[in-house]
């Protein structure tokens, strides 16, 4: 069987890893669901943005063995989570509108100089009816790709970017199906997206974002960008591009 790292070098993704035990997974459910509960659904569609800081067991989750070990097979054994966000997309008839992720690739928001892996995953069963996670296999080789601003409405994409269909081969699509506890990774120059949720159920999933710790921010003065809740999860970080704001409870586990 081939590594992590020769299908993610080869691919730019990886389907329907195992992480989380029925446990595990219930219990992130009920913590995601108490969330949801005291914001509300609209705001639980794309506000929940590295809340890590903030709740123990949302650390727990972007720090857990079976996600770091892939992660670690990529980038090395220097991890840094870099980013972490909840992304809900809820059946067009409780949102008023469908909801969808454009074509895009994650580099043109993130200005790092260095690989960047994201973890998709799965609280909710994540399907082709719910608007589960579209790649373009093998299209992180190609650099950046034009983006403009999306003519749709309805993009949860904050920037509100998308590719020009010009540029996308829809013959290429892969769907990308997960159950509850199962994540897939991808690499940020992947091409990807989501269709609108046509079922009757929410799909939910955790978004999180690591790199090794010697990538570092690109300085851009038109668009400058911070990373205020980057933390060490592995190993040790010897160029101090980014803090790290673990909390005390964390350092004691490590």
């Amino acid at each position: 069987m081939p590594s992590y790292r020769t299908v993610y070098d080869s691919d730019g993704f990886i389907p329907s890893v195992d992480v989380l035990d029925d446990i595990q997974c219930r219990r992130l459910k009920e913590n995601f669901d108490s969330l949801e509960k005291d914001a509300g659904k609209q705001a639980s569609q794309y506000s929940f943005h590295n809340i890590h800081l903030a709740h123990q067991w949302v650390l727990q989750i972007a720090s857990h063995p079976n996600i770091l070990k892939p992660v670690k097979d990529i980038l090395g054994s220097n991890v840094m989570l870099l980013d972490s966000r909840f992304i809900c997309k809820y059946p067009e008839s409780d949102s008023g509108v469908q909801a969808f992720v454009a074509w895009h690739q994650d580099m043109k928001y993130w200005g790092i100089e260095g690989t960047v892996v994201t973890a998709w995953l799965a609280v909710d069963d994540s399907d082709v009816k719910n608007g589960c996670l579209q790649v373009i296999p093998g299209t992180h080789k190609n650099g950046l790709v034009q983006h403009e601003t999306c003519k749709v409405g309805g993009n949860l994409l904050s920037s509100n970017q998308s590719i020009p269909l010009e540029f996308v081969d829809l013959t290429s699509v892969r769907t990308c199906p997960l159950k509850a506890g199962q994540m897939s990774l991808h690499d940020g120059l992947l091409i990807h997206g989501s269709e609108p949720n046509t079922s009757s159920k929410r799909r939910c999933g955790f978004v999180i974002r690591y790199v090794a710790t010697d990538a570092k921010p690109i300085q851009d003065p038109d668009r400058p960008r911070t990373f205020p809740c980057t933390v060490l999860l592995s190993g040790k970080d010897e160029y101090g591009n980014f803090e790290d704001n673990k909390s005390e409870w964390f350092r004691h586990l490590n």
